[in-house]
Parts: C-alpha cells; sequence; structure tokens
C-alpha cells in the first residue's frame, strides 16, 4: 500500500511543470548602458568622436586591439597599448581587460 501512495504523489508534480511553449521572454538591455556617451578627444583618436552606449565602445576598443594585435601573447587577459592607448591608459604601457574598462569610463561622459 505504501507504493500506492508514492505514485499518487508523483503525478501532481509532474502536471505542475510548465509548457515548453511558456518560457521566459530574453532580457531586456540597461537602459543606462544604451545611452549615448560623449567620448573624450584622447578616446576618440582611438574609436572615432560620435556619441555611443558603454557597450559599443567597448566593443569599438576591442576591435583596435584585435586589429593592431595588442593582446599580450603570454597572458590574453593583458592589454600591450601603443601610443594612441597609452594616452587613454594613463600612460600605463600595459594593462588587464578588467582596469581597461575602468579607465576607458573615464573619458566617457
Amino acid at each position: 500500500m505504501a507504493t500506492a501512495t508514492k505514485k499518487t504523489a508523483a503525478k501532481p508534480a509532474a502536471a505542475a511543470k510548465k509548457p515548453a511553449a511558456e518560457k521566459p521572454a530574453a532580457r531586456k538591455p540597461n537602459a543606462a548602458f544604451m545611452k549615448p556617451m560623449t567620448i573624450s578627444p584622447t578616446l576618440a583618436a582611438v574609436i572615432g568622436a560620435a556619441p555611443m552606449p558603454r557597450t559599443e565602445v567597448t566593443k569599438k576598443v576591442w576591435e583596435y586591439i584585435k586589429k593592431h594585435n595588442l593582446q599580450d601573447a603570454e597572458n590574453k587577459r593583458n592589454i600591450n597599448a601603443d601610443d594612441k592607448l597609452k594616452a587613454v591608459f594613463g600612460g600605463k604601457k600595459q594593462v588587464s581587460m578588467f582596469e581597461m574598462t575602468k579607465l576607458i569610463s573615464g573619458h566617457l561622459s
């Protein structure tokens, strides 16, 4: 008799599952990240002067880094700065990718 109660207890749990069609919608991007930002003249020398969202600024900087092969060969998390990026990075020759985003945010308003 104990097996019969286990079977009946399992049926309501199976019925409570959501159908596949009711998946949650994709997340909407945060409006603060999509707001066009004014770019400093120093950063504009690298990515252009047109106002763009933070997400686009990051993409453009990475495009520049990849195009000029500035990622460190030994440690891919480090960026070796050329003359233009050195001005953006406050004179540093090498920064980590995490430090890079912090330094770039100082050039946006």
